[in-house]
């Protein structure tokens, strides 16, 4: 392998050791309810979007949290020994997606039917650090 090759890889793994994903896939919660809980939390550092989440009373924030949580443990297996506190950890990246939708019969007055559409979602949380620590 060359240098410049060996050195890219380098700022590759170092820029992906930095950042943590999580997904949560078929959440059975419609997308614009999550989307209203997301929203909320997005640039928020780790320890205050759980709080948030925990205190929020929508069904959606519980999701959410695991989704974090999950996120949170996937940083910490990346950089063992580093602690999450110090390290500045925030959300810098959630997008809410549709999933499938299931489709429903209701039954309505004179031989009609309603058509219930049962919608899901999909969630991607990405993890940052704080290059430099703020002192504001």
């Amino acid at each position: 392998m060359g240098v410049r090759k060996r050195q890219s890889a380098e700022a590759r793994k170092q820029a992906k050791a930095a950042k943590a994903t999580a997904t949560l896939r078929n959440c059975p919660t419609s997308p614009r309810k999550m989307r209203l809980v997301a929203d909320i939390i997005r640039g928020q550092k780790v320890e205050k979007a759980l709080f948030i989440l925990r205190n929020t009373g929508k069904h959606a924030a519980r999701d959410l949290e695991k989704a974090l949580l999950n996120a949170i443990n996937s940083w910490q297996q990346k950089n063992e020994g580093a602690n999450v506190d110090e390290a500045g950890l925030f959300v810098s990246k959630i997008t809410v997606s549709c999933g499938p939708t299931l489709k429903r019969i209701q039954p309505a007055p004179q031989g009609r039917a309603h058509r219930i559409r049962k919608r899901s979602n999909h969630v991607f949380i990405e993890l940052g650090t704080l290059s430099t620590p703020s002192n504001a």
